[in-house]
């Protein structure tokens, strides 16, 4: 197995960004060709890992609905932080900390419109870490 960690630079913004691109990259050489497993683990409390759709206004979406489902407000027993921090900490609810990926001939199996992202509601961190590691086959 290899294994590596990113760093995502998220300047305190809620929402969602893009790992792509970063774990392309890593499967590229870590599977140098070969069929395996991609699998990320990103260890916070308050952020998550999703495939979805993105650059067509979905990321909005996602985390609109993201603020419908879990409000931004004083109801939360997990009190500090910024407002409706005690919502980030019930996004394992909905949103998991890991994600597989199969790997087929060096390249992620990902759909047409596909990407990996993190979903991070929490605006309290500027910069979050996800582990990616690479299984062969």
């Amino acid at each position: 197995m290899e294994s590596r960690e990113i760093s995502i630079e998220t300047a305190g913004r809620r929402g969602v960004h893009d790992l792509t691109d970063a774990c392309a990259r890593f499967v590229a050489e870590a599977a140098a060709g070969g069929d395996g497993i991609l699998h990320l683990f990103a260890p916070h409390a308050t952020a998550g890992l999703i495939v979805m759709e993105l650059g067509s206004a979905s990321e909005a979406d996602v985390v609109a609905a993201l603020d419908r489902l879990l409000p931004r407000d004083d109801r939360w027993r997990h009190q500090h932080g910024s407002p409706g921090h005690g919502a980030d900490h019930v996004l394992p609810l909905l949103v998991s900390p890991s994600l597989s990926v199969p790997v087929i001939s060096g390249r992620m199996a990902l759909g047409t419109w596909q990407s990996i992202a993190l979903l991070d509601p929490n605006a309290d961190h500027v910069r979050r870490r996800v582990r990616l590691s690479f299984v062969p086959a």
